[in-house]
């Protein structure tokens, strides 16, 4: 049977050898971490202002604001004119019977008011700036989840479209007559009533 020979390599050789691993481990420890490693991620740029209102565009458009908040929309004729600015179709519930807002930042009876801030704290908490809640169906806890940057993008697109001039109907009581288009929620079947609070008349300023 022939044996493997032992191959000797010289000082020099060994040396070289053990500079070249070491050059190998340096590279591999400073390249690029894996997802979920130790290295340090880039910061992501910031957006540009033009990019900010971009993205609020595309957000609410996504999470359709424009239905409920531009009239015509339930109709398939949204009014591009007005756009945000409210609707008159009140949602009849055991909150009494609301109105999508005027999201434009007309300052009389729109949103024309609020910072960036109060329109993220809207978003936030479901409280207006006025102190009133934010009545359904307007999906507000959903929005909680939203991110600054998201929920900043929004707030920055809300405060860049054309002002309108339109005063929504104000919130009325529970088991008062509104009159007008309505939606009208029927009193809810017991498995989804498990939950819900007893009906009680708004707050005070609850539709401002």
């Amino acid at each position: 049977m022939q044996r493997l020979s032992r191959v000797s390599y010289p000082a020099s050789g060994l040396v070289f050898l053990a500079a070249a691993l070491g050059l190998i481990g340096l590279a591999s420890c400073t390249a690029k971490a894996p997802e979920g490693g130790s290295g340090t991620a880039a910061t992501p740029a910031a957006m540009t202002p033009e990019q900010k209102i971009a993205r609020g565009k595309y957000l609410v458009t996504v999470e359709n604001c424009i239905d409920c908040h531009t009239p015509g929309t339930f109709y398939n004729a949204p009014d591009t004119t007005r756009w945000l600015s409210g609707s008159e179709i009140g949602w009849v519930g055991p909150w009494g019977t609301s109105y999508a807002a005027n999201l434009t930042p007309d300052m009389e009876t729109g949103i024309g008011s609020y910072s960036e801030d109060d329109i993220v704290n809207v978003f936030r908490h479901g409280i207006k700036k006025s102190g009133a809640p934010v009545m359904p169906p307007m999906p507000w806890p959903n929005q909680t989840h939203l991110t600054d940057e998201d929920a900043y993008s929004i707030a920055a697109y809300l405060k860049s479209i054309p002002p309108v001039s339109h005063k929504v109907p104000a919130l009325v009581p529970p088991g008062t007559n509104a009159g007008g288009s309505l939606i009208v929620f029927p009193p809810p079947p017991a498995w989804d009533a498990k939950n819900l609070p007893a009906p009680a008349a708004p707050p005070a300023g609850a539709g401002k």
